[in-house]
């Protein structure tokens, strides 16, 4: 009788091994072998398989499927701008006027991000990097999902955004938050902007590192010229015309 496990109670051969395990079953590589400790370390390193052998299980209900009981499409809206533009606040609100409105939508905010699933990175440019490619491959599987996502990321350079839409696919839309610098250091919610000319906060987006305006985004809206209201409402129409079925 087939006895199931839990991945982390089989320990893996040296990699080479594993793979001829699965590629040809060599009789040299003891195969997966049940034990009650969790993955085998090898000089101190957890033994990982290749990642060619990692088979992604069979969906039992597909992405049209929720799109059809839901009557919504899923999409990834991804706002970019500098503090203080306003791109949470839009986001927050479009987030209710979509609950208002039936829909299914979540709002990943970057402070939020960085308090959880980022809060091992700094603000280096290794760092940056990572931090948008974590939440850019968790918005692609919500997407899947049928779960429309606002991002609210600076995400200041372009090669940035350019990442996030390799991975998120044709479900990435970009939206630019315009701002002055000038008006988001007259709003300086958080009191960073100050700090920054200080010399007390080091790479600080539109201080002392860039931010690279998008050219070609598929929405604008300038905070600085337009309310919170009109700004969320300008965006709201935008978001029905990509997820209304």
């Amino acid at each position: 009788m087939f006895e199931s496990r839990r991945p982390d109670q089989y320990i893996f051969p040296n990699p080479p091994c594993f793979i001829g395990f699965l590629a040809h079953q060599s009789p040299e590589c003891g195969g997966l072998r049940p034990r009650g400790n969790r993955v085998q370390t090898h000089e101190g390193k957890p033994v990982v398989p290749d990642l060619n052998y990692l088979l992604s299980p069979k969906e039992l209900v597909s992405r049209q499927m929720r799109e059809e009981k839901k009557r919504q499409k899923s999409a990834v809206f991804w706002f970019t701008g500098l503090s203080g533009s306003g791109k949470s606040t839009i986001a927050h609100g479009v987030e209710h006027e979509l609950f208002q409105q039936g829909f299914d939508a979540v709002v990943f905010d970057g402070d939020a991000i960085r308090h959880g699933l980022c809060g091992d990175l700094g603000f280096s440019a290794q760092d940056r990097l990572e931090n948008i490619r974590r939440i850019a491959e968790v918005s692609r599987l919500f997407a899947r999902n049928n779960i429309i996502c606002l991002c609210a990321f600076i995400s200041p350079l372009a090669e940035h955004r350019k990442m996030a839409r390799q991975i998120i696919g044709d479900d990435y839309h970009e939206i630019y938050v315009s701002c002055s610098l000038e008006e988001c250091e007259r709003r300086d919610v958080k009191g960073f902007y100050q700090l920054a000319r200080e010399g007390k906060i080091k790479n600080y987006t539109g201080v002392s590192a860039p931010y690279d305006a998008p050219t070609n985004p598929q929405l604008r809206i300038e905070t600085d010229r337009q309310n919170v209201a009109d700004s969320v409402r300008s965006v709201t129409e935008f978001v029905r015309t990509i997820i209304k079925i």
